[in-house]
């Protein structure tokens, strides 16, 4: 699996110019919006440093394009510069929810990475590039997502060389969004159930940036073979999309990959591109799970009635984490 934990040598993937907005005030941000309200720790969390630190667990909001948005902030007990994971939950749902059905939070807390589950407008996400009614302006959430990530940056020591992004269905294709268009901010992005998006809604990779892209090969939500025709919604309308493995294949087209090779694992099958000359770094991964829903496999929160079988074959929580740090780190 790829490590991402020396960066630093490789200042196409962070430009300098970038870097140094990152750490600079952001605009249009309230100015009370600099440091978190504290939150009573979560369910099962353990307060982490000594006596008077901050707390594990904090409620956040952020000013961003006049809407007042929110997030659920996880911090490990860990000094100095930390690694930043953004985890986008799904449609009709909320940051607990992912939360509950990830436990990134404890995962990552144990390799000392901060993790931010932010709040979607209406239990959603623009993860596509058009205008709906419910979402006129399809780049809203891209720009809160870099104010959220510059906020981080500048008040919880995140570190701007190490920003990874992740998502369940509708939060899965806003992850891989991120990963498209703003491949030089993110250095890794995960995806379980979420496919990029297509026809007039389409959104391209730029440029080369590793992606992870986990998918139940029952799912009766979301096919894996894409959806180029989705159903009317009245509440809401489902952006066409492309197959899970067209969307992995267009990040291996934006990084230059070579062919893919594809492997059976024990309870999934496994497609990796890696660039022209061979090596695992900067690879592009797609993990079809056998027997597995709409789901995050390995969860132990029950899914909605429809969504499909949960797999047990594959921990997608730690799978990812493995994809952005390297296994055990």
């Amino acid at each position: 699996m790829r490590s991402f934990r020396d960066l630093a040598p490789r200042p196409a993937r962070w430009p300098a110019a970038l870097a140094l907005a990152l750490v600079l005030p952001l605009a249009g941000c309230s100015a009370d919006s600099d440091r978190p309200a504290a939150a009573p720790p979560a369910s099962g969390a353990s307060p982490g440093g000594s006596a008077g630190a901050a707390p594990p667990e904090v409620r956040g909001r952020l000013a961003v394009d006049g809407h007042d948005r929110r997030y659920l902030l996880h911090r490990p007990a860990a000094d100095g510069r930390r690694p930043l994971v953004i985890a986008f939950h799904g449609r009709g749902e909320g940051a607990a929810d992912l939360r509950e059905k990830s436990a990134l939070q404890r995962a990552a807390g144990q390799r000392g990475m901060l993790v931010a589950f932010p709040e979607g407008l209406d239990q959603g996400w623009g993860a596509g590039s058009r205008a709906t009614a419910q979402r006129p302006d399809p780049g809203l959430d891209v720009r809160f997502t870099e104010a959220l990530i510059r906020h981080l940056v500048r008040t919880e020591r995140a570190d701007p060389r190490r920003v990874y992004v992740a998502g369940f269905s509708n939060g899965g294709s806003m992850a891989l969004r991120m990963a498209a268009e703003r491949p030089a901010l993110i250095a890794g992005a995960a995806s379980v159930s979420g496919q990029l998006t297509a026809g007039d809604a389409a959104v391209k990779p730029t440029g080369p940036v590793p992606v992870l892209i986990v998918y139940g090969a029952d799912d009766p939500v979301r096919p894996l073979a894409g959806l180029p025709s989705p159903p009317p919604n009245p509440e809401e309308p489902v952006l066409p999309s492309l197959s899970a493995r067209d969307t992995a294949r267009a990040f291996a087209d934006a990084g230059g990959a070579g062919a893919p090779e594809t492997r059976a694992r024990k309870g999934y099958d496994e497609t990796v591109w890696r660039p022209g000359d061979g090596r695992d770094t900067d690879a592009v991964r797609l993990l079809v799970v056998h027997d597995a829903g709409h789901t995050w496999p390995g969860t132990t929160a029950a899914p909605p009635e429809g969504f499909g079988p949960v797999s047990k074959a594959l921990d997608a929580t730690a799978t990812i984490l493995d994809f952005f740090t390297g296994p055990g780190s």
